[in-house]
């Protein structure tokens, strides 16, 4: 079996574009993969559209390892978000043809299950005013819906520091929302990389009543030192990982022990197997894995693969019940959350299927998500 070509299709939402890449052979079949870019869909785009003539059509999809490889290395630069993304996709299609191939969902080429079911927390949910009495009936509305877990970032436009107003303010939305979510169910506090160190150790002191189950991304990502500093100086739980692109770059988080929880991008991270290779080195660190999941419902099923054979998986982020629901009609088989918890893919491959026609209803938009701008939280249209 040989790649013949891939087709991309772009779908797009007011804060984000989900890119599909399809992969082709000679035999027939077909498997697809998925990323999310932010302001970089056309450079996404220009590098598949080289890659696919450099590396991709005629290769094994069978020899997904070979594959990654020369995509990663065999243009000499160093690869960042634009070029892992690009291979996630096209490496995640791979698996899936592998799958489909063999009559096998992915997560049991991976080594098979450890579980049948994952939990899920809801983001995207919080698309109100940001008043506690507005978050207070929306965080309701997710806990109706049967999830046992959210998350929000309450922090406004806060950057480095955040003023006394501002403070009292945020502390108010996450005190309105534990109290509608009740004291069982688990609440992840965001951060988005927006302090500096004193200012994150300060917040999570005062959110410590709150039993938040991870603080994320409490500093900006580039510093892990400044992170390391937080982590020495909280009892909450640290989650991190969705802006680093290469699991190589890890290596450092591991060694400073600033991170409890990391999240990798199955879309940004190289795909499926580089994920499943990273949390196996987590797993010796005694780090759980939680990625972070903001596409639509392929990469929610390139996720749940693995998940199904990760003993150290935590939980899984699902954005497309509360924002932009609409995607998930553009697949077949899109997985759903049912009581707080998604079933594991049973189908070959990825167990879904994308459906090019209704993704064409949807063409590429100028999307922006800007976390610096009041009223980012409503992910509208700018």
């Amino acid at each position: 079996m040989r790649i013949t070509g891939i087709s991309t299709h772009v779908v797009g939402t007011p804060w984000r574009n989900l890119t599909y890449v399809r992969v082709h052979t000679d035999e027939g079949l077909s498997g697809v993969g998925e990323t999310r870019m932010l302001g970089r869909t056309d450079a996404l785009l220009g590098y598949l559209r080289e890659a696919e003539a450099n590396h991709i059509a005629g290769s094994d999809p069978f020899a997904v390892e070979d594959l990654v490889r020369r995509m990663k290395y065999g243009d000499y630069g160093r690869a960042g978000e634009i070029v892992m993304s690009g291979i996630a996709c096209v490496e995640t299609a791979c698996w899936d043809i592998k799958g489909k191939a063999l009559g096998v969902p992915v997560w049991q080429l991976l080594g098979g299950r450890v579980t049948e079911r994952v939990k899920a927390y809801a983001n995207g949910w919080y698309t109100v005013e940001r008043t506690p009495e507005a978050f207070h009936a929306a965080a309701r509305r997710v806990v109706e819906r049967g999830y046992r877990a959210l998350k929000l970032d309450p922090f406004g436009t806060g950057r480095f520091e955040l003023d006394r107003e501002e403070t009292l303010r945020s502390l108010s939305l996450v005190e309105a929302v534990r109290d509608a979510i009740g004291p069982d169910a688990e609440l992840m506090v965001e951060m988005h990389g927006r302090f500096n160190p004193a200012t994150a150790v300060r917040l999570a002191a005062e959110l410590e009543p709150f039993r938040p189950s991870w603080l994320e991304e409490p500093v900006p990502p580039e510093n892990l030192r400044a992170l390391a500093k937080v982590a020495e100086r909280t009892r909450l739980p640290i989650a991190t990982g969705e802006r680093i692109h290469d699991r190589i770059e890890f290596r450092e988080l591991f060694e400073s022990q600033a991170a409890d929880i990391i999240q990798p991008d199955v879309g940004h991270l190289g795909g499926i197997g580089e994920t499943r290779k990273l949390a196996a080195t987590a797993e010796t660190h005694y780090v759980l894995v939680a990625p972070h999941n903001v596409g639509g419902a392929v990469l929610t099923a390139a996720s749940l693969q693995v998940a199904g054979c990760t003993p150290n998986f935590k939980v899984l982020e699902h954005f497309n019940d509360f924002a932009d629901a609409e995607v998930k009609q553009l697949v077949r088989g899109a997985p759903e959350v049912v009581d707080g918890y998604f079933e594991l893919p049973q189908g070959p491959g990825l167990g879904v299927e994308l459906d090019v026609a209704a993704a064409a209803e949807l063409p590429q938009r100028r999307a922006r998500f800007d976390l610096w701008a009041e009223g980012w939280e409503k992910r509208e249209q700018r």
